[in-house]
């Protein structure tokens, strides 16, 4: 069994970079539905609680539809 690095009371914030690179992976596995997947995590966390995980996902929420506007014609 591998052993986690990763403790509760670490902080998880994500970068520009994590948050660019999530945005990208979901687009590339679930097209159209990206910021609903995104936006599903984000409701999850909130759920349990995990505000950063919460702020972190919507945050790729957002970026997902920004990426989309840019692409139908720009903002």
């Amino acid at each position: 069994m591998m052993a986690c690095g990763w403790q509760p009371e670490d902080d998880a914030t994500p970068t520009l970079r994590d948050v660019e690179f999530m945005a990208e992976t979901l687009e590339g596995r679930h097209g159209c539905h990206a910021a609903e997947v995104a936006e599903f995590f984000a409701s999850l966390h909130t759920d349990r609680g995990d505000a950063g995980r919460s702020w972190a996902w919507a945050g790729v929420a957002e970026l997902v539809r920004h990426r989309e506007r840019m692409r139908i014609g720009g903002e």
